[in-house]
């Protein structure tokens, strides 16, 4: 009997084991698993893994630090390259598909920048031809991460994004504002060519020129504020309309047409979004005065003043272009060059060559009409062939200027305009035009770019850096 009882008793002592090893087992084998899934989950939220969260947090690859350009992941096909046109503002916008949801909104806890008139300089930058994302990110993080610069100039071409009335292909702009936003920048739109269903009866459509209704470019830059709400700095109104090229009207070179539409435009930006910098469309220093193909930047500049100009902007717009002095050159004292080949400045003065008179003269001639706008420099710069092979017809300048003279200028010009008190923004022409027309030596987009042939930066990418730097360390 006794016997029987412990057998009993070790059958029943076999099961409790059993039991206790398989619920062990099974306890361990949950416990793994959701260490894994925890570890899969954790590294996935951080990019690390794949998956919506993952490509989501995915970084993109970044240019060098040093003096060569790493080619972006697709380069433009010739075809996609800019074409020449006869003006420093030429873009070529590609061809792309509608795109109908807008990127997400940027940070709108940010001071309104009209408030902001210290000096803040800025670089014109050519969105990626190809569409490409990844290669708009390279840009926008070589602006803001090595250049040091929380500006661009971005120009919105109009025709090309609503060809027909009412309806809008918004690919390239969304592609610019989501890098933007991305890495923190502000920008500064210059919004300009009217659409062929736009224009004036009997309008030269093979120029460039302003909308029969003032309240068809208004309705395109108030759909531009709505779309990115809050995430739009700065508005140029137009682009030289001082020229038949950029502002051929039926109506001629009226500096009163001109205000109209900068009237209209202000009244409605403000009533969006009072944040927006109105900047008023630099003029052409032309040299060149006969009131139909051209008016003097001097007097038509005059003119706005008497139509109303000051009335409708924060920030009076001003280009310069230098040739072959410094912007340290005053028009009527520019010391002799024997060596220049473009003889100008040297044997035709005139205030058109001189960046420096150029400036002094419009903030003094704000300054006499009770204006206390600031000027904005939405285009300036120094062209070089050194490295190019060849040049543009008409920049003969260009071959005076050494590759370190034009990082010398444009340091140059930024000490100054910083001294001189009366400079809101100013951005540099340009960036990477250069790369994205292939180099080609009939641009005349090209010498101005800090980009120089087979992707090396140019002397004035260094020097901007280095100047970015000064200014931080002096803070």
């Amino acid at each position: 009997m006794a016997s029987v009882q412990n057998s009993l008793q070790r059958t029943r002592l076999r099961k409790q084991l059993r039991g206790f090893v398989i619920l062990w087992l099974g306890i361990t084998f949950m416990m793994g698993a959701c260490t894994f899934f925890a570890i899969f989950w954790v590294l996935g939220e951080t990019g690390l893994v794949g998956g919506a969260s993952g490509r989501n947090f995915a970084l993109p690859t970044s240019l060098p630090t040093q003096s060569v350009a790493i080619v972006p992941t697709a380069l433009p096909t010739q075809a996609e390259q800019p074409t020449n046109e006869p003006t420093t503002e030429a873009a070529v916008v590609a061809q792309a598909a509608t795109v109908t949801e807008a990127p997400t909104q940027g940070p709108t806890n940010t001071p309104l920048p009209v408030s902001n008139k210290s000096f803040q300089p800025g670089i014109q930058v050519q969105y990626s031809l190809d569409l490409n994302p990844k290669n708009e990110d390279n840009w926008m993080r070589e602006v803001s991460q090595k250049l040091n610069l929380r500006w661009f100039k971005h120009q919105v071409r109009w025709e090309d994004i609503e060809t027909e009335k009412g309806k809008f292909d918004w690919s390239i702009l969304d592609m610019v504002m989501t890098s933007k936003n991305q890495f923190g920048l502000n920008i500064m739109m210059s919004i300009v060519t009217s659409p062929k269903w736009a224009r004036e009866s009997g309008a030269n459509l093979d120029k460039h020129g302003p909308p029969a209704n003032n309240a068809d470019y208004v309705n395109f830059v108030s759909e531009i504020l709505k779309r990115y709400p809050q995430q739009v700095q700065a508005i140029e109104v137009w682009n030289e309309e001082n020229i038949d090229r950029e502002w051929s009207s039926t109506k001629g070179l009226k500096a009163e047409n001109y205000v109209s539409l900068l009237k209209d435009t202000y009244t409605a930006v403000k009533a969006i979004d009072p944040g927006v910098v109105v900047i008023s469309g630099a003029l052409s220093p032309t040299g060149f005065n006969d009131g139909v193909g051209a008016w003097d930047d001097y007097i038509y500049l005059d003119q706005l003043i008497s139509a109303g100009l000051l009335n409708y902007v924060d920030c009076v717009g001003v280009h310069h272009n230098g040739y072959n002095i410094g912007p340290d050159v005053p028009w009527d004292n520019v010391p002799p060059n024997p060596n220049a080949s473009f003889r100008g400045p040297f044997d035709n003065p005139h205030h058109s060559w001189s960046f420096y008179s150029t400036l002094q003269t419009y903030a003094k001639k704000v300054a006499l009409a009770g204006g206390q706008q600031k000027l904005c420099i939405t285009e300036f710069g120094w062209a070089s062939t050194e490295d190019l092979g060849g040049f543009p017809k008409g920049f003969e300048f260009a071959n005076d200027n050494s590759l370190q003279d034009q990082a010398d200028y444009i340091v140059q010009a930024l000490d100054l305009m910083k001294q001189w008190g009366f400079v809101q923004l100013a951005f540099i022409w340009n960036f990477n035009y250069g790369p994205q027309a292939g180099w080609a030596t009939d641009n005349d987009n090209v010498p101005y770019s800090i980009i120089g042939k087979d992707w090396k930066f140019r002397p004035a990418y260094d020097a901007i850096i280095k100047w970015s730097q000064d200014q931080a360390k002096s803070q």
